[in-house]
């Protein structure tokens, strides 16, 4: 994966200033209660999606766990026989059989004889090998399956979990809409205006959102050669290297390569990433940090904490569900191949991050 994503929400608004293809107008809120009824609507819309795609995977976790556990049987069945014959072959060499095998060899009155008594030996050794290397494969699998089958039962477990609470919050947000909704000066249109604004999300909004950030890879290839390039931009200290990337110079490298990102806000302030845009009747903002992970690499990984759409705050499921589908991690080594991230920080206009040797 590639440097470039690590400037994912700089390159989700600057993208805004390509030319989406529009299905209808987007829905505006006249005032704050509008607003808020919008947003609940949006919110209800994607927790539903969340819902699906939740259910889903306990479909699909509860279909691996049966498949599992008819493996499992069956290789339970497998490995009595292999449990068998590798008991007779430990209860062999136990009872000294196999010592009076090898006492044969010595007893060779020629050699011929030797060589003779000698090949039905290895054969019996071979053979032995062969029955207890099957019986310790067989036991390995069914080991590993049982340790799969322990993690999915968990899996289930949490997915159940995140299932309940998730059908608790859009329960609890539909009445709150539905009150909100009975409350207003004209309900009925009011009830229009929640339908063609879901409309708009759905047919429009989400796909833009997604749109942006599947262009981010090929938007930003040269960044990496731009970084080692850029004076200034790495620099050593011992076994110490550090990152350091200026909004000013991000910007100009990004004009420099496209005109659509002339027109954008990018702003690195306090550990956080802040960044909003507009074209056309789209606009979005972004906002989030960075953490650094291990596993199953190291890297730095982008979590969007809050997306805002057309004014509108989409729920923490969108931002989760966005960063499962798309890869937004940052990974040193692919530009000093021999270190690894230790510190990532954003203050004063700059983005730092700090490595060490990777011994």
């Amino acid at each position: 994966m590639r440097l470039i994503v690590l400037l994912v929400p700089l390159l989700l608004l600057s993208m805004l200033h390509s030319q989406p293809v529009l299905l209808a107008d987007p829905v505006t809120p006249e005032n704050a209660d509008q607003q808020q009824i919008l947003q609940k609507s949006l919110s209800i819309v994607e927790i539903d999606r969340e819902i699906e795609r939740v259910s889903k995977q306990q479909n699909d976790t509860q279909t691996e766990i049966k498949q599992l556990q008819d493996r499992l049987t069956e290789k339970q069945d497998q490995i009595k026989s292999r449990q068998e014959r590798a008991g007779t072959v430990i209860r062999a060499y136990y009872m000294g059989e196999r010592d009076n095998l090898f006492t044969i060899l010595f007893s060779a009155k020629s050699l011929s004889n030797l060589l003779e008594i000698y090949s039905y030996y290895e054969m019996i050794m071979d053979q032995d090998r062969i029955v207890l290397d099957a019986y310790q494969s067989e036991y390995k699998n069914i080991r590993d399956m049982q340790q799969q089958m322990e993690k999915s039962y968990a899996q289930l477990t949490t997915i159940k979990e995140n299932l309940l609470k998730q059908r608790e919050r859009v329960v609890a947000l539909q009445k709150e809409l539905d009150s909100s909704v009975a409350s207003s000066s004209d309900p009925e249109a009011m009830k229009k205006l929640i339908k063609e604004f879901t409309s708009y999300w759905e047919n429009v909004g989400m796909y833009e959102v997604k749109r942006y950030f599947s262009a981010l890879s090929s938007a930003m290839d040269d960044l990496p050669e731009f970084i080692q390039n850029k004076k200034g931009a790495i620099r050593t200290n011992g076994t110490t290297y550090s990152i350091d990337i200026q909004e000013k110079d991000l910007n100009e490298f990004l004009k420099s390569k496209n005109k659509l990102f002339d027109n954008f806000g990018f702003h690195f302030s306090d550990n956080k990433v802040i960044a909003a845009g507009e074209s056309g009747n789209l606009s979005l903002q972004v906002e989030g940090h960075y953490s650094i992970e291990n596993e199953p690499e190291n890297s730095i990984l982008f979590h969007v904490d809050k997306l805002v759409f057309n004014g509108l705050e989409l729920p923490d499921t969108t931002c989760r569900q966005l960063e499962d589908e798309f890869d937004l991690g940052f990974y040193p080594q692919q530009i000093v191949s021999f270190v690894k991230a230790t510190e990532v920080t954003s203050n004063d206009q700059v983005l730092h991050v700090k490595l060490k040797l990777s011994m």
